[in-house]
């Protein structure tokens, strides 16, 4: 087993040290304010010199259970055989398998693009794996324009995402798809 080098345990040690000292001098965030400039450099401090890929989706999962508020679930579910497939995770248990086009996460798979659901009970095939959840974010991931999974964020508070969030997990795939 090859030993991690001092120079990427320090990284993501400064990483989250750094995030500590900015998170401490700033006002606490509300739902809407999530700060992914800091989180996409937290994300590079931990996925820096990894390459398994097991590894970085579950470290990405686990850093935006940690910053992001208002959340009950956040996952990757990755393509295996034409179907989405669940990967790495932080929540209550969830569906294993998606067929692509089906509920929100195959939605997004299908036509690869970021879907932004405000209220999933109003979404017509909502596959519901937690019944709390209001509201939904699924961003693809495409890797050399292949779609390779989707990012799924759920939410117990209605119209919990908007374009900033979108804006900021579309950037921050773009970090942690050049370690997938």
């Amino acid at each position: 087993m090859q030993q991690p080098s001092d120079k990427s345990v320090s990284s993501r040690l400064k990483a989250f040290a750094d995030s500590d000292r900015i998170a401490a001098a700033k006002p606490t965030a509300t739902d809407a304010d999530a700060d992914y400039s800091m989180i996409c450099r937290q994300l590079e401090g931990l996925i820096d010199g990894e390459k398994d890929r097991v590894a970085n989706l579950a470290n990405c999962s686990a850093l935006l259970w940690q910053e992001l508020t208002g959340i009950n679930w956040v996952g990757f579910y990755l393509i295996k055989r034409n179907k989405l497939v669940l990967g790495p995770f932080q929540g209550k248990p969830a569906c294993s398998r998606i067929e692509i086009g089906q509920g929100v996460c195959g939605t997004a798979a299908a036509i690869s693009k970021t879907v932004i659901v405000a209220d999933v009970h109003q979404f017509p095939g909502h596959i519901a794996c937690d019944l709390t959840s209001k509201s939904e974010i699924v961003v693809p991931m495409l890797k050399d324009g292949q779609l390779i999974g989707v990012l799924d964020i759920d939410s117990p508070a209605v119209d919990r995402f908007d374009h900033r969030d979108q804006q900021g997990l579309e950037e921050l795939l773009q970090v942690l798809i050049l370690r997938l």
